[in-house]
Formats: structure tokens, sequence, C-alpha cells
């Protein structure tokens, strides 16, 4: 009881736990059905701002019964603002559910996670999509310039840098979201038009 009190290591103090709910801790960690069968006799007051007429059962997604987004597409876009006047410059899909192309039917964008990257020169760099793909785009109308695969999905924003006048691009290919597979590569890209060393 007294580890409740104080805390140990990484384990913080539940100094706000009366001694009652000390003990029903105890029993649920120690497994002591008895005890944990036992009722409280005199319950802490109750907060009213916690006594709501609901509760929260998670992250749920309204998806349809093959898994996709239960919304009309486009799930997930770039979008471009102009920081003069506040308005939409341009917006597209991001990212492709390759299933739906087979069979026809146009780019929906991908519910993504990462942000994009913007050189001096107007590349939009951008990864983010379930698609396992990275894409640059032309800043000025979001035309799609490049794509490449990569070996998992990356779930992050790129960076650029420079080594010798020669421009990289990388990202990390970490996966594991959305039920992509997971990975553990960096790649890197040679962005073409630089100096060659």
């Amino acid at each position: 009881m007294g580890l409740l009190e104080t805390g140990r290591r990484m384990m913080p103090a539940f100094k706000e736990l009366g001694k009652q709910e000390r003990e029903a801790v105890i029993a649920f960690v120690t497994s002591n059905q008895k005890e944990g069968e036992r009722k409280f006799t005199s319950p802490a007051p109750l907060d009213p701002y916690l006594d709501l007429p609901y509760q929260m059962t998670g992250y749920n997604k309204f998806l349809t019964k093959e898994g996709l987004p239960a919304i009309s597409p486009p799930w997930g876009t770039l979008n471009a603002i102009n920081l003069n006047t506040g308005k939409i410059a341009w917006k597209i899909p991001l990212g492709e559910d390759e299933n739906l192309s087979k069979q026809g039917y146009p780019i929906t964008g991908t519910e993504n996670y990462g942000g994009p990257v913007v050189t001096a020169g107007g590349l939009v760099f951008i990864a983010a999509t379930r698609d396992e793909k990275i894409r640059a785009f032309d800043k000025r109308n979001g035309k799609l310039l490049w794509e490449a695969k990569l070996p998992a999905a990356g779930f992050a924003t790129p960076s650029i840098y420079q080594v010798h006048g020669k421009k990289y691009l990388i990202i990390a290919c970490g996966g594991g979201k959305l039920g992509t597979r997971s990975g553990d590569a960096y790649v890197a890209f040679a962005i073409p038009g630089t100096k060659d060393n």
C-alpha cells in the first residue's frame, strides 16, 4: 500500500486515492477475488464535471464492411493555402487505394499521417499515405511531378539536406498504421539538378 502513496521508479504516486480505493487496487493487482468483491462503504464524492450521461468508447472510425471510409472520397487531401489571402490555392486527393484504381475508380486519396516539406525551387515532397509512396508536387498548382514506391509507408515528414552542393531527400519508412506492414528503413533520394560531387 505504501507504493501507491510514494510511487517507485517509473510508477507515480497516487496520493489522491483514499484508503478503500488503494485496497481495491491492491486486491485487483494481487487477484484477491474476495477482497475485490467488497463494496465501498463510503464512496468518494462524485465530481459533477465527470457525472456525464455518456462515455467515451475509444477512437472508432466510420467504415464500410470492406474497411473503407464510409464517406464520399476524397479520403485524404493535400491542400495549398495562399498565406496572403488565407484562401485555398489548390486541393488534390493524396494517396491511392490501388484495389479501387484497378477497378476503374478515380484516385480517392487515403488517410494520411505526416507532413510535407517544400523546397526553395517550389517542390512539395510528401509521403504520409497508406499506399507506401512518396510524391513530389509543383507548389504552384499541385501537379504530380514524381512518385516512388517505399519499402513501407512513410508516416513521417520528409527531410531535405545538402552535402557538397548535392541535395537529398530522406524519409523514415516505419509503416504499421492503418493496416500497413511495418518497416524499419530510412530511404534517401538524390534530387536531380543539384551539383554532382
